[in-house]
């Protein structure tokens, strides 16, 4: 098949191995598109015979729709990608409710036919070993066990990568939830911070209002041995996160 696309991907060593040879790719991202660019590059790139607004406003309009009727337990399959709802946690026997306390509601996404072929299409150009600095791989939200996506306040996420570790005296190290929409930055209390590893933090989130954040982890942390860096370095993670309040049935 036909390549259409190149991505590329920086290569970083396998933190859950001991094998110094073991690396896994991470793809270098691009910019995040929000749903109004997309549009505009259909106009724009792909030859769409419709205008960008009009295209954006179709596209809210059908996403509102098929997420009322997820809601109301229908699953979707577009060709490109399928949706279903999920209830997710352990109930104790065959009479138990459902309790918010407990068991969460959660949408997953797979990709489709159409997009699967697309995939095909994709090249990978990779471009060597990343530096040895700090990075963020993944992030769980532990209430619903959402991947790279969802941030539940006051509930615990757990972030993997290499050279977390928050350490160092200088007054910025820490974790950071920086706000998309007005650039603040809400820092994790120390106390909050409940495993501190060099391949994984355990966090308790902070009381974040609903919205889209970029996830910050600043560090001296050198790697081994007692000495800091002398200047804290900066983990951002490549994707938003978004900090929703779950919906109780």
């Amino acid at each position: 098949m036909a390549v259409l696309h190149t991505i590329k991907a920086l290569l970083y060593e396998n933190q859950l191995t001991d094998d110094k040879n073991d690396y896994t790719a991470r793809v270098s991202a691009e910019r995040t598109l929000s749903l109004g660019d997309i549009c505009q590059s259909a106009e724009e790139r792909g030859g769409a015979d419709i205008k960008a607004s009009a295209m954006e406003h179709a596209v809210e309009l059908f996403h509102k729709e098929m997420a009322y009727r997820l809601c109301d337990g229908f699953s979707v399959n577009t060709s490109w990608y399928s949706a279903s709802i999920h209830v997710k946690g352990v109930f104790t026997g065959p009479t138990e409710g459902f309790d918010p306390a407990k068991h969460t509601i959660t949408v997953e996404f797979r990709p489709g036919v159409e997009l699967r072929k697309e995939l095909g299409m994709v090249s990978v150009d990779i471009l060597g070993k990343a530096e040895s600095g700090s990075f963020i791989a993944e992030v769980t939200d532990l209430r619903t066990h959402s991947v790279n996506d969802l941030l539940t306040p006051g509930r615990n996420a757990r972030i993997t990568g290499g050279k977390l570790k928050v350490e160092g005296d200088d007054p910025t190290c820490g974790v950071y939830f920086v706000n998309e929409a007005d650039g603040s930055r809400i820092k994790v209390d120390a106390a909050d911070i409940v495993e501190n590893l060099n391949a994984h933090l355990l966090i308790v989130i902070p009381a974040l209002v609903t919205g889209t954040y970029r996830l910050e982890v600043v560090t001296q942390y050198a790697g081994g041995g007692s000495k800091f860096l002398k200047v804290p370095r900066t983990a951002i993670f490549d994707r938003l996160l978004t900090a929703t309040v779950p919906v109780p049935l």
